[in-house]
């Protein structure tokens, strides 16, 4: 089942060579996410006022 999953994927035997498992889970969860439809959508600002409105990362 994995290796159907690498195919589906694209990956190349030489690609699994170079990555873990765990890095071909992300791959397909992500996969999964880009397909998935969300009904909300964050406004521009949105994080900045969650952690109470300072500066994000700096």
């Amino acid at each position: 089942m994995f290796m159907l999953r690498c195919a589906e994927l694209g990956l190349s035997a030489a690609d699994l060579g170079s990555m873990s498992v765990g890095m071909v889970y992300d791959l397909l969860i992500e996969r999964a996410n880009d397909e998935e439809k969300y009904a909300l959508k964050p406004a521009p600002g949105s994080m900045r006022d969650f952690f109470g409105g300072e500066k994000i990362g700096g």
